[in-house]
């Protein structure tokens, strides 16, 4: 049985933000005896700058499901009561970026089927996938329809899931028929009402890791989720593997060869920095990323500032390498994040300045190397180049703890169209002009994989050269909102045909 106990009337979040949007943050347990909604309600907070749209919960006590999501932040959408009403030894949670399909109630996470056998299914994902296409026509045939409207791969997935567990076929068996036909990037976690599953792609492009409890198991997109619910780090889910957790223990099945491509992005921005990956911490790294980017973009400054929070690991190692002062030259407004209530017209004009503010006595009459994650539309240096200058900043050195973002991602991070992307419409000196500073130096894609300290045959860093590592379909069968998007073709054919493309099309066919 599976209960809904959402509330599907709520407004859609709003943003003022121009950043790179993470993908989705995933969490399961499995722990009798434990209070398993409060453990992943933990879990997702310490997940939240994954995916700030929407948030669910589903906990199953060996007899049934019940599902709670809405549209909001983690600590918006629950409360004690909630937690409370929560109960049983099975728990799968979300925190949702959109990546495919809008941000609406119906795509909120976890996503949930029935079987033919009756059973339940709720199934959280995180990543996107590439052959969502050929997804929906399969889903088609077989005579699956969305769920309560909902237009995402993860939900195609989880019909898909539920169809094939039919008869003797259990949900692990469905699982090993599946998963090997799915393209793209992906991090599963979903349960039926006893039993926790957890899968990763075979190519590992985003964190998947196992860790223990006293009296169970968890899963979570990264180890500071581990950290903040009391789990011991056990390793990381391998590509191409399937674990289920359930009374007779922890089983682990192979679905395909590993291949690993895992995102670097990750280290640059995506993961929390007190997050481990691969056995590499994510702080250490980018500490690395910033002595590089000195030894490689000096300058003649004052002060080394970052722009919190994603630049400050970089600019500590920029200062150690440099030997210029590091100083704090920014405040950060730490509330403010997705909001239900819409900026007003002058203060969305303020923009950067919602988020971040001078300290006047620290820059006046300084010559500043600001260090920042990565530029991508340019919008955010720009104004924050004019508001450091405002402030009595003699000079300001932009520098980039990654290189020049020129192509989109398809397999989990929402990055602008190539169009919309600043290094591909201009020159290296060009953004500069752009934005304003009186230097711009941008780490290289060499060192910054150095310092991850991870061969470059195992990291995927298609947005900096372009090189997607898993193969994409054509222009037209591809886009963040290609499900709401598709016509029918000739004849009631079932040809998906993208309408509004999302950057997919001059991505795949320009130089």
């Amino acid at each position: 049985m599976v209960t809904d106990q959402s509330d599907q009337s709520a407004p859609h979040a709003g943003t003022i933000d121009e950043e790179p949007r993470e993908e989705c943050g995933v969490f399961g347990v499995w722990a009798p005896g434990e209070e398993v909604a409060k453990l992943t309600y933990y879990g997702l907070y310490a997940l939240q700058h994954r995916g700030q749209e929407a948030a669910g919960i589903s906990v199953a006590d060996g007899q049934q499901v019940v599902v709670f999501k809405d549209l909001g932040l983690v600590s918006q959408v629950f409360d004690e009561q909630i937690l409370h009403s929560l109960k049983g030894h099975v728990a799968v949670g979300h925190c949702r970026y959109s990546t495919t399909g809008s941000s609406t109630w119906e795509n909120a996470q976890p996503t949930f089927r029935t079987t033919a056998s009756g059973k339940s299914l709720s199934l959280g994902h995180n990543g996107n996938l590439v052959n969502t296409a050929d997804l929906l026509e399969r889903s088609e045939r077989a005579g699956i329809t969305t769920k309560n409207g909902a237009t995402t791969d993860s939900d195609l997935i989880c019909g898909l899931l539920a169809a094939y567990a039919t008869g003797d076929v259990s949900i692990e068996q469905a699982a090993m028929e599946l998963l090997p036909t799915l393209r793209g990037a992906f991090c599963l976690v979903f349960s039926d009402e006893s039993t926790l599953y957890a899968a990763r792609d075979p190519h590992g492009v985003h964190p998947l890791v196992l860790g223990r409890l006293e009296r169970g198991w968890v899963v979570a997109s990264e180890t500071a989720a581990l950290d903040i619910c009391g789990a011991s780090f056990v390793r990381e889910v391998e590509p191409g593997e399937l674990l289920a957790i359930d009374e007779n223990g922890l089983r682990s099945s192979r679905f395909a060869v590993p291949e690993p491509k895992g995102c670097v992005f990750e280290y640059v921005y995506l993961a929390r920095p007190d997050t481990a990956i691969s056995g590499r911490s994510v702080h250490a790294t980018r500490v690395e990323i910033g002595r590089r980017l000195a030894t490689e973009h000096p300058a003649e400054a004052d002060l080394v500032i970052p722009v919190p929070e994603s630049g400050t690991p970089a600019a500590v190692g920029y200062a150690q390498a440099s030997g210029i002062p590091y100083g704090m030259g920014l405040v950060k407004n730490a509330y403010v994040g997705r909001t239900f209530i819409q900026p007003s017209q002058t203060i969305r004009q303020l923009g950067i300045r919602l988020k971040l503010n001078p300290l006047r006595d620290v820059i006046r009459g300084k010559r500043l190397v600001v260090v920042d994650d990565s530029i991508v539309r340019g919008n955010t240096q720009r104004a924050l180049v004019r508001m450091l200058r405002e402030a009595g900043a003699l000079e300001v050195h932009v520098r980039i703890a990654s290189p020049p973002v020129k192509w989109p991602c398809f397999y989990g991070i929402d990055f602008a169209s190539r169009a919309e992307l600043i290094a591909n419409g201009l020159d290296f000196d060009g953004v500069r002009r752009s934005i304003g500073a009186d230097s711009l130096g941008y780490i290289s894609l060499e060192s910054m994989v150095a310092a991850t300290e991870q061969p470059r045959s195992r990291l995927c860093a298609a947005c900096f050269d372009g090189h997607y590592p898993i193969e994409l379909p054509g222009a037209a069968l591809i886009g963040k909102h290609l499900l709401e998007s598709v016509e029918k073709g000739v004849a009631g054919a079932a040809t998906p045909v993208l309408v509004n493309g999302y950057g997919a099309e001059d991505a795949l066919q320009r130089p």
